[in-house]
């Protein structure tokens, strides 16, 4: 159990994070798909990045134990804009805070007595050829299992933050912190998550930001020992739409595209720009919940727009591929 203990300071400080984080996606993701991880959300993905592994990932294999600890240093937050400048944070950790935590990878249950491999073990001294193929395979596992669908990961990141936004306005930040059950339980000024360790964590002013990750699988993560001086990242797992890494046919792909035409499509791809649920789509378009259904559903497996549900309610919102369709001018080709 994880336990968080807030103070009043705290409480006005909590935040949700404004998009995803490349390295926890990188972690969290090669963690899933090392892991055996039988999710059903994740199961066409790990068929199809599976076999892209390789030599330069072996690396990345040694640092990130298909369960427990992984490093710290491999995290750092909160995040740096961009995969570049995450990466070179990464690569500028201090010698002493890479023994230290690559010390507690090498006594980790994972490891079960192995020695770390040659590689691993020049990280720890901080060798530059050793920084360099860090840098080499974050980047190259980053471009070959996550790109390809980034923006359906970004998407329904987005999605996660618009139904948060609506509960920090319905309740403030106690209505934020409640949305999270049954994954987080706010019982003030406390906040508890399942987690493979007892721990107690006294934010004691520097707030916490509450990260989305969309390859965060069950249970909520966070450093081992976060730094004093910065604030604490929670890295929480989000929905998902069953299907979303499967490759559509173009037959498939234009048969639901060209079912969008006509104006209530068109007037619910609008309206979704900053979020309605079902319900409130009904009765701002003057139609059945049931007719609802059928609109987004269709403009969800065109991937231009993702639901989520919260509680009683089922919220959508656009994506970016949507906003480039309600942003072509008149009469240029369709092109999502």
């Amino acid at each position: 159990m994880l336990r968080m203990h807030f103070t009043a300071d705290d409480i006005a400080r909590v935040r949700v994070a404004d998009a995803p984080d490349h390295l926890w996606e990188i972690t969290n993701s090669f963690q899933v798909l090392i892991s055996g991880d039988d999710t059903p959300a994740f199961g066409d993905w790990r068929r199809l990045v599976g076999p892209r592994l390789g030599p330069a990932d072996r690396l990345l294999t040694a640092l990130l134990p298909a369960r427990g600890y992984s490093p710290d240093f491999l995290t750092p937050g909160p995040a740096a804009p961009g995969l570049r400048s995450a990466v070179d944070t990464v690569l500028s950790t201090p010698r002493t805070a890479l023994r230290s935590d690559l010390a507690v990878l090498a006594t980790s249950p994972s490891r079960r007595g192995t020695p770390l491999p040659a590689a691993v073990r020049a990280l720890a001294d901080g060798e530059p050829e050793a920084l360099r193929r860090l840098g080499s395979a974050l980047h190259a596992y980053h471009r070959r299992a996550l790109v390809p669908f980034f923006a359906h990961i970004r998407a329904q990141v987005e999605a996660d933050r618009a139904a948060r936004a609506r509960a920090a306005m319905d309740g403030g930040t106690q209505g934020l912190l409640a949305s999270f059950r049954p994954m987080l339980r706010w019982k003030p000024p406390v906040l508890e998550a399942d987690y493979p360790v007892e721990r107690e964590l006294r934010l004691e002013g520097r707030g916490l930001v509450l990260q989305p990750s969309f390859f965060c699988s069950r249970n909520p993560v966070m450093l081992a020992a976060p730094s004093p001086g910065l604030t604490p990242v929670l890295v929480y797992p989000i929905q998902h739409t069953l299907g979303w890494a499967r490759r559509r046919s173009a037959t498939e792909r234009d048969a639901d595209l060209g079912t969008l035409l006509g104006r209530t499509r068109a007037a619910l791809l609008e309206d979704v720009v900053t979020g309605r649920t079902t319900g409130e789509l009904a009765r701002r378009l003057g139609i059945s919940d049931a007719a609802v259904s059928q609109h987004t559903g269709v403009l969800r497996r065109a991937g231009l727009l993702v639901s989520v549900r919260r509680s009683r309610h089922v919220l959508h919102t656009i994506t970016p591929a949507g906003l480039a369709l309600l942003d072509r001018p008149l009469g240029a080709p369709l092109d999502v």
